[in-house]
């Protein structure tokens, strides 16, 4: 009988924000083997390398085989499972980030076609798949790597787009606005200062980001500035103050009330916390 496995990896440090790897593993599936129905908080791409199994979403089944494809978008219900008799072998990659959905609405992907035929591509995109679980590990680096080589799998997908898409008006207003946030984050720019980058309205660039990445500007800018702020306390000794201006807060006091309200405690907390789980570890 042929033994089944499962080698998968979780990257418990999500540092980086533009695009990040969850997870990533592959597993030679039990007959039956069952997720779900249940929901994830990121996407998730499995590529189908032996055998058949079933995807439902949104009250639909597709059935797949070796050579397929399929997506699990965030916050949306789905049940996968293989084949009783003849169990799926499968490669998967969990993700989020800024340039996730960008990215995603580049490729034939979509919410109405979460399944893809990708046989003239499978053993590229398995290896790509590996090569991001070769990278795995908890440093800085190697998110850094694993991060790089999930860029060049979402490649693959793009540049094989049956319309070879490029991105729309939504998209690209919404990449242009993350571009110019990423270079500018440390200083006290304003939703206003991104929409007059960006050539729109404020109003205009409020839909573009719900529409691509289901939350406004404002939220955005936040969420990435408490990032940065996050692997700035955990990797340098500057004061709360200092990590405050370095992120682009000139209040110290209002940093602290923004960083507890994201992250559910207050900074110096944060940093005793990471401290504490570091030493445990080593």
């Amino acid at each position: 009988m042929e033994q089944k496995y499962k080698n998968s990896y979780k990257d418990t440090q999500k540092e980086l924000v533009s695009l990040c790897v969850y997870n990533v593993g592959f597993q030679n599936c039990e007959p039956g083997y069952q997720w779900g129905p249940g929901i994830r908080d990121h996407y998730l791409i499995h590529h189908v390398i032996s055998g058949k199994g079933c995807y439902e979403v949104n009250g639909a089944a597709y059935t797949l085989h070796a050579g397929d494809t399929f997506l699990v978008y965030p916050q949306t219900e789905v049940t996968y499972y293989a084949d009783t008799e003849f169990p799926w072998e499968y490669a998967w990659v969990g993700f989020n980030g800024s340039d996730a959905s960008i990215i995603l609405n580049a490729t034939d992907f979509s919410k109405s076609t979460p399944v893809l035929v990708t046989d003239g591509l499978c053993d590229e995109i398995r290896e790509q798949l590996l090569g991001i679980y070769r990278a795995r590990g908890n440093r800085f680096v190697d998110s850094v790597e694993m991060t790089g080589r999930l860029y060049q799998t979402l490649a693959l997908f793009m540049k094989n787009s049956s319309e070879n898409k490029s991105l729309d008006t939504a998209g690209s207003y919404v990449q242009k606005a993350v571009s110019y946030i990423s270079a500018n984050y440390s200083y006290p720019i304003t939703v206003e200062d991104i929409s007059g980058y960006v050539g729109v309205s404020r109003s205009h660039l409020f839909r573009s980001f719900e529409t691509i990445l289901q939350e406004s500007p404002k939220e955005y800018l936040t969420e990435f500035r408490i990032r940065q702020a996050c692997y700035l306390l955990e990797h340098t000794a500057l004061s709360i103050a200092a990590v405050a201006n370095s992120v682009g807060f000139d209040n110290s006091l209002y940093f602290s009330k923004t960083f507890r309200k994201a992250k559910g405690m207050a900074p110096r907390e944060y940093r005793l916390k990471k401290s504490v789980n570091k030493k445990n570890s080593s």
